[in-house]
């Protein structure tokens, strides 16, 4: 065993993973040669596994992904069982994802679920894009990418069998983000004045509804992998659900995902013209300008309540972590600012 896997979390559950590696690959045995947490992840644990499988269909080296619950998480984020089928689901359509292997239940094996699921090369790092101009190939090529590959999730839409566990569509999903975010709010307590403001603005803005497909929930730049020639993977399926899929556009473009290039409004990589060209090739669905601006102020206050809900994690004792606390201090105020920027009366009677 490597010095890496003795000091892992891990290293105490290897043999129990030893032995549900090999049942779930028909092998002989399994050998976890290394084992070494990848960075990123806020809500989610994430391990690469460096596997010898003696014998059966996988036969030889495998490097892959275990992924599972992080000690505490936030109210809307999927099980790592629901995670598994959105993947599987994802890669039947046809989408670019990390190939999804195996499944544990059993929290006898870790003390809690997890998946495992193929590696994929690249980096999701967003200050790695931003820095390295490289990374991901032409720009505009990426975003158009990205584009069609939401256009993919989009084309599935209910019912599906597979996804029960997402429940009826909301017959508005619009109104039902609201109602969430407010439920949100008032269970955080104290005064959140701007984004009480910013969920008053999306009831008087708020787009009619549609019909109802698959959304990401989290299609944004450091959700999705890269290496010199351009896309290899879509990551991060724990949010996914029934919607609006104009939200998954607002959420791509939303300025809390541009980093270093807040001019470049499709995810800090390119201008918009290039990603919604690539979705309305892929989809079919003109996109809706409006709509858009709609789950932009909805993105904000979202990502709002998510990294307060994040601080929460660490001031309630669920998980004792300075970059979750931090979340919770620094990105509030950031993104109140820009949903008052957006929201602003003169900025909408100028486009009235």
């Amino acid at each position: 065993m490597t010095a890496a896997l003795e000091e892992s979390r891990l290293a105490g559950n290897k043999a129990a993973l030893e032995t549900f590696l090999a049942k779930a690959t028909g092998a002989k045995a399994v050998e976890i040669l290394d084992a070494s947490p990848l960075s990123g992840g806020a809500i989610q644990e994430n391990w690469l596994l460096d596997l010898a499988i003696h014998g059966g269909a996988f036969a030889g080296r495998l490097e892959a992904v275990l992924r599972t619950d992080a000690p505490s998480g936030v109210a809307v984020s999927r099980s790592r069982a629901e995670e598994f089928a959105l993947l599987s689901v994802a890669r039947q359509a046809g989408i670019t994802v990390p190939e999804p292997l195996w499944l544990c239940a059993d929290k006898g094996v870790l003390g809690k679920a997890f998946y495992v699921m193929r590696r994929v090369a690249g980096t999701a790092a967003p200050h790695r894009l931003m820095k390295d101009a490289e990374l991901g190939g032409d720009r505009d090529k990426l975003a158009a990418r990205l584009g069609e590959e939401l256009a993919r999730i989009h084309s599935v839409t209910p019912p599906r069998t597979e996804l029960g566990f997402l429940g009826e569509p909301p017959a508005d999903a619009a109104k039902a983000a609201i109602a969430l975010y407010r439920r949100y709010l008032d269970e955080l307590g104290g005064g959140f004045l701007a984004l009480e403001w910013g969920l008053r603005w999306c009831e008087l803005h708020a787009p009619p509804p549609v019909p109802p497909v698959l959304v990401h929930q989290d299609f944004r730049t450091g959700n999705y992998m890269v290496d010199r020639q351009g896309l290899t993977a879509i990551l991060d399926w724990e949010f996914a659900d029934w919607g609006d899929p104009m939200s998954d556009l607002g959420w791509f473009c939303a300025a809390c995902w541009r980093y270093a290039h807040p001019e470049l409004e499709a995810g800090g990589i390119a201008p918009r013209a290039p990603f919604y060209h690539g979705y309305e090739s892929g989809s079919g669905r003109r996109v809706d300008p409006a709509a858009v601006a709609f789950w932009e102020v909805m993105a904000h206050i979202r990502w709002a309540v998510i990294a307060l809900q994040q601080g929460e994690r660490t001031l309630s004792g669920g998980e004792d972590s300075l970059e979750l606390a931090l979340t919770g201090r620094v990105y509030p105020p950031e993104v109140e600012a820009e949903i008052l920027r957006q929201t602003a009366p003169q900025r909408w009677e100028k486009t009235a």
